[in-house]
């Protein structure tokens, strides 16, 4: 018989452990959870993670396992100056989104951590690299927690069917478990939204049409922003075109900002596919333009399309590379002068020093070319561009090492000729 939910507890609140063995997932760290629990005084901790995780259940067991006063708070809701009053007498703090304080509000938790007057439990989403202060964060022993497992999460399933007094399938499981995408929250939320259903609509072909669709978390300052689009450029520099439409779908799917997406593409183009295939570069800014003019969800259509041809496309890095040793050169040597035939003379007094003076206009030979030195005299030994055997660059090296070669087989240039 199902359980009627008659109060207002939400179901993770519910079943949430009462005690470490308990807890489920983070296997990863549970060595060092347990020696934390295990030790005499608490150090201050800072657990970091996605969404659903485990991070305050977490916190909390550690905090009533050492028997000493503590109190929960969210970042968003404390101000500095009612915390300072809410923390007198208590030995543990649990803050929930610490990202959410400023560097001067995270300033506050120095001398008292400094001090021993309080142990910090924090959580938090974001890379503490990033949303804490060095200072603070030296205070503290990071955990990453991990998105939970599909194992974790049948696990939790299983808890909360009992809970709830509901039976499922292995279908209906997995299809839940599958939805809830590592976040044990959204688990229990399905599971409860399953639990007001009749039996015969929790089968899972009939699940499948009536729960409601999960939103996936695009978080465009977390990690999962940056690891997506770094994961889809990989997928494309590695010409694998499932992956880097996997990709695709999951930062479009999280909501992410098509301008974000159509620009990683356009420096792709440029960076791993280079000359081999010139046309790229065209493409990419092409679908920049299109998913601009015909938005979304439209603009997935020219988005697929470009990320598979960039992953099928030849790949060279040669000019990006170029533009790096060229870099390299000049901060380790500075900007060496122009050399004085390649500076236009404007004024008399530039002829007088020479410049300009015996250049040899390109257009002026056959073919348009014609062999003279170009880079400043130091480094003219130098190379930066080392072509790659790779789709269209090797026809466009072909012809200058074709006019190289006609050009040293000339006797006199043209010019001569006429003079004569």
């Amino acid at each position: 018989m199902k359980l009627e939910l008659t109060d207002n507890q939400p179901l993770a609140d519910r079943i949430r452990p009462k005690k470490l063995d308990e807890f489920v997932g983070q296997s990863h760290i549970r060595e060092r959870i347990e020696a934390f629990d295990r030790s005499k005084r608490l150090p201050s901790l800072l657990l970091f993670g996605p969404p659903g995780c485990g991070k305050s259940t977490l916190a909390l067991l550690l905090a009533k396992s050492t028997g000493r006063h503590f109190m929960r708070i969210s970042a968003p809701e404390a101000g500095i100056a009612s915390l300072r009053k809410q923390l007198a007498g208590m030995d543990i703090l649990i803050l929930d989104e610490l990202h959410r304080f400023s560097k001067a509000q995270q300033d506050f938790f120095l001398p008292i951590l400094e001090s021993g007057e309080i142990t910090l439990l924090a959580t938090t989403t974001e890379n503490p690299s990033f949303s804490v202060t060095r200072q603070l964060l030296s205070r503290l022993h990071v955990l990453r927690l991990r998105a939970l497992s599909k194992v974790d999460l049948i696990a939790i399933c299983k808890r909360a069917c009992e809970e709830l007094e509901m039976e499922l399938s292995a279908d209906s499981l997995n299809l839940i478990t599958s939805m809830a995408g590592g976040d044990g929250r959204s688990l229990l939320n399905l599971l409860e939204y399953t639990s007001q259903l009749s039996e015969e609509k929790r089968e899972a072909e009939k699940l499948r049409t009536i729960l409601p669709e999960t939103v996936i978390r695009g978080d465009r300052d977390g990690d999962s922003h940056y690891e997506l689009a770094s994961a889809l450029i990989k997928s494309i520099r590695g010409s694998d075109p499932d992956a880097a439409l996997y990709y695709l779908g999951c930062l479009i799917e999280s909501g992410e900002d098509p301008k974000f997406i159509t620009r990683r593409l356009i420096i792709s183009a440029g960076e791993d596919i280079g000359l081999a295939d010139p046309y790229a570069i065209t493409l990419a800014v092409s679908c920049q333009q299109a998913v601009e003019f015909i938005g979304m969800p439209e603009g997935f259509i020219p988005l697929s399309e470009t990320v598979v041809y960039l992953a099928l496309a030849p790949k060279s890095n040669s000019t990006y590379a170029a533009y790096h040793t060229v870099k390299q050169e000049i901060r380790q040597n500075g900007m060496l002068p122009v050399p004085l035939h390649l500076r236009n003379a404007t004024t008399n007094l530039q002829k007088e020093w020479g410049y300009g003076r015996n250049y040899k206009y390109p257009h002026s030979f056959p073919k348009s070319y014609v062999e003279q030195e170009y880079l400043p005299p130091e480094i003219s030994d130098r190379t930066f561009y080392n072509s790659k055997d790779q789709g269209e660059e090797p026809r466009l090296n072909a012809w200058l090492h074709g006019q190289k070669r006609f050009a040293r087989t000339r006797v006199e240039p043209p010019s001569s000729k006429r003079k004569k």
